[in-house]
Formats: structure tokens, sequence, C-alpha cells
């Protein structure tokens, strides 16, 4: 059974931070692009950052320089470590993951709430 488990998720200050977690079971987690995503209310699910089966790493604009994703494949787990956060980073966080040799497979998290306050 798949399962991806977000956690980490909370009320926070505007300038403050977060680490999420993702952990993942159920997967061939080292032939997975790991990834984060967000839903703010009102909006579309949009991409914050992925992480390679390598470890090459890509960041949305917006969080460029803020944020950093990272990958424990001994844990199968992914992080999201959140600094200098906004009330617009205020979303459901989810986590993702596609299989590098089937990319039709892939899986999300139930996601976690982030809230920034001002």
């Amino acid at each position: 059974q798949v399962q991806l488990v977000e956690s980490g998720g909370g009320l926070v200050q505007a300038g403050g931070s977060l680490r999420l977690s993702c952990a993942a079971s159920g997967i061939n987690f080292g032939l997975s692009i790991m990834g984060w995503y967000r839903q703010a209310p009102g909006k579309e699910r949009e991409l914050v950052a992925t992480i390679s089966t390598g470890g090459s790493t890509s960041y949305a604009d917006s969080v460029k320089g803020r944020f950093t994703v990272s990958r424990d494949n001994a844990r199968y787990t992914v992080y999201l470590q959140m600094n200098r956060l906004k009330p617009e980073d205020t979303a459901v966080y989810y986590c993702h993951s596609r299989n590098i040799i089937r990319p039709s497979i892939d899986y999300w998290g139930e996601g976690t709430l982030v809230t920034v306050s001002s």
C-alpha cells in the first residue's frame, strides 16, 4: 500500500521557518522524483519544488532562495525547509512522487496546512 504522509505544517509568523517532512512507503523511493506542491484557498495547485533521484533540485520562482528541498533515501523521506515565510505562502502543501521508469505512476499525499500570519 502506497502512502505519502506529510507532517510539519502549522501556524507561523511572517519571517519564520517551518520544515515539512514527507514519509513515503510502498514506492520505489530511489527511483522516484519527489516534489512539493501547494494549493492556496481559491487557487490552483502549483509546483513548489522537486528533487530528482540524483539530488538535483528545482524551485518555483516565488520560493527560490527561501525554500530548500532535500531527500533521505535511507529513510524514504523528503523534506522542505521553508525560511523567511510570507503570508502568501499560506497553503496546503502536498507531497508528490513520480516513478522515473514508469512516469505514469505517481502518488499524492493528503497534505499539511501551512498558515503564515502577518
